[in-house]
């Protein structure tokens, strides 16, 4: 199957957080991944907060960051903006959720798939309109 998986679900990858399982199960499943250029740095800043707050080493950052640009290369499909910025702004501005968030969404709507996402907020803001068919809760795989 094709999905668009975003941040919060890539982060699960490398660290022991709720729905790693199931994030891990994409990742290793036979899956056609796809996701934004902005997760390249929506991932790296999660790491670098972990750092900042003592959660996780330097050493421990620079190798999950190091790890995540093999796996990003190997696994997942990165896509432009380009084509999908206008179709961000319009369900940001309609939804008043992030357009960082519709980034992912709009990806997956291009793609005609759906979106993995483990942002609780962004999911259920959206579970109940047109776009639902687009959106999967990380629990839901």
């Amino acid at each position: 199957m094709k999905f668009v998986v975003d941040a919060r679900v890539m982060i699960k990858w490398y660290l022991p957080e709720i729905y790693e399982h199931e994030a891990t199960m994409v990742l290793k499943g036979k899956h056609d991944l796809h996701t934004p250029e902005l997760a390249l740095s929506e991932f790296c800043n999660v790491i670098w907060m972990k750092v900042r707050r003592g959660e996780i080493t330097n050493i421990e950052g620079e190798k999950i960051v190091s790890a995540f640009s093999l796996s990003s290369e190997n696994k997942i499909t990165i896509h432009s903006h380009r084509k999908i910025i206008k179709a961000a702004y319009t369900g940001a501005d309609s939804s008043g959720k992030t357009f960082y968030d519709w980034t992912y969404l709009a990806l997956a709507v291009s793609l005609s798939c759906e979106m993995i996402t483990a942002d609780s907020k962004f999911y259920k803001a959206l579970e109940h309109t047109p776009v639902k068919d687009h959106l999967r809760w990380i629990e839901d795989i």
